[in-house]
């Protein structure tokens, strides 16, 4: 497995950040999917990682500035060819360790309830992340929720 920085003109990067954005907005209340699009992922202030296994995209997850001291965890997506091989595991430390290294105090992410979310929900949880309040401009509801780790 090879984790660096995602060529977001990679065919396979765009279809893997297409698959996501599918799956987020069928799997969640009309207006509730805040799952960042290939220009959202484009942005200043983003960083997008790839897992490369096999010469095929794994999986993907980003880094989002916040302010000078937050970031948010955003599109975060193992293709479903490679689920519970402990790729989500990895790219996710890659991304702590960036936000660590970036000065950061806090890292964030919302994401939805429901079993569909149960995976992603029980491998925060195992790296510390903890349910919290809502922050950015997000609004907990009965689906949404918000978890943070403390960096510091």
């Amino acid at each position: 497995m090879i984790i660096a920085r995602a060529d977001l003109a990679d065919p396979r990067v765009q279809d893997l950040v297409a698959l996501h954005q599918q799956a987020m907005v069928e799997g969640s209340p009309p207006g509730l999917s805040f799952a960042l699009d290939l220009s959202g992922l484009q942005a200043v202030g983003v960083t997008v990682w790839a897992a490369e296994v096999e010469g095929r995209i794994a999986a993907i997850g980003a880094l989002k500035r916040l302010d000078r001291r937050s970031a948010e965890v955003k599109s975060m997506r193992t293709h479903p060819d490679f689920l519970r091989r402990g790729i989500a595991a990895a790219l996710l430390e890659t991304i702590i360790a960036h936000a660590r290294a970036e000065g950061f105090a806090t890292l964030s992410l919302e994401t939805g309830s429901g079993p569909a979310f149960e995976p992603a929900l029980a491998l925060y949880r195992r790296r510390g992340f903890a349910n919290g309040p809502a922050f950015a401009d997000y609004v907990l509801t009965d689906f949404n929720q918000c978890l943070h780790l403390a960096l510091v």
